[in-house]
């Protein structure tokens, strides 16, 4: 992957793309820096999930969430992954 070659603020943007776009992370998840509200899935804000339980999370899926490897390249997956845990924290 590619990180290093990429400030952070433009990683945190690329993933606030995924997250409200291709991710599709905004119809099940609530998180307050996206503006979302949804309940299927856990509300990321309560769980503030760390970098690598979001891409475990967001890589494999976990309960009904579905597995987004193969759907987001690697560098989306950390994108959104990076942003989730910053965001979460806020």
């Amino acid at each position: 992957m590619s990180i290093h070659h990429v400030n952070a603020d433009e990683l945190f943007n690329k993933g606030k793309e995924v997250f409200l776009g291709v991710g599709n992370c905004a119809a099940c998840h609530t998180l307050s820096n996206a503006g979302s509200n949804a309940m299927v899935g856990p509300n990321l804000n309560e769980i503030r999930p760390d970098i690598q339980r979001t891409i475990m999370a967001v890589k494999n899926g976990i309960g009904v969430m579905p597995a987004m490897e193969g759907i987001l390249s690697n560098e989306e997956i950390e994108a959104v992954s990076h942003y989730v845990s910053i965001s979460a924290e806020q």
